[in-house]
């Protein structure tokens, strides 16, 4: 088998997706909820007039605290394991041998013999001792390294899209069908959510899918009852 196929195998894996699918799953599925919610709520509390503008106001809104929050909390991942990094070196600066014997343990905790652990553990300290303990001992790999900007945009984007979804029942003649074209806009772009993302990951479909849509209807279920307590108080 040449390298080239052996990179091919590999690529089928979808761990080198987690950096930015995470996020871009999220966003999609709270643009979708977060959209359809506000706007059912603000439909059921009887404020049509303003359905248009309070949809518009959610995606931007939305989209910029999606963006700024993924961006700030895979960040913080990244200085985890810079700091980690940093530890690491000094680890082994300091004690060498004292982290040979630290790998070479988490190689017999796999399933090698101890004189076999204790040989791979010296090629890998001979070799690039560093990236040995933070792929086998802190489990950082470069292809599911966190990648801040990459889920900000991906997340910004993801919610945009889905939350324009539900917005186009917002574009119906009439309070009543506003209200049913922007409920069934979004279960049909939950269910798109679910699939994409089940087929991204490689799950199976229907789980995925219908976790999605349970979740979302549940959403707009609850804060449509609370914009028709709203019209109700008067408020």
């Amino acid at each position: 088998m040449s390298l080239e196929e052996v990179y091919k195998r590999n690529m089928q894996h979808r761990t080198h997706r987690a950096g930015w699918l995470r996020a871009a799953v999220l966003g999609a599925n709270d643009g979708l909820v977060a959209t359809a919610s506000l706007m059912i709520g603000v439909s059921a509390a009887n404020a049509h007039g303003f359905l248009i503008t309070a949809g518009i106001a959610g995606i931007v809104a939305g989209a910029m605290s999606m963006a700024v929050g993924e961006y700030v909390s895979v960040r913080s991942q990244n200085d985890i394991e810079e700091s980690d990094r940093l530890l690491e070196i000094a680890h082994l600066a300091a004690s060498p041998e004292l982290e040979l014997l630290e790998l070479t343990n988490i190689y017999i905790d796999r399933g090698l013999t101890p004189e076999l652990a204790h040989q791979v553990a010296t090629a890998m300290h001979e070799k690039d001792p560093l990236a040995a303990h933070l792929r086998d001992e802190l489990g950082q790999h470069p292809h599911n390294k966190a990648r801040p900007v990459q889920a900000s945009l991906a997340s910004a984007a993801s919610f945009v899209l889905g939350g324009l979804i539900p917005f186009l029942g917002a574009l119906a003649p009439t309070a009543g069908a506003q209200a049913l074209s922007i409920v069934a806009f979004a279960v049909v772009g939950l269910i798109i959510t679910g699939i994409v993302s089940a087929k991204t990951s490689g799950s199976p479909i229907v789980a995925p899918t219908l976790r999605v849509v349970i979740g979302g209807c549940l959403g707009m279920a609850i804060t449509a009852g609370i914009g028709s307590l709203v019209h109700l108080s008067g408020i």
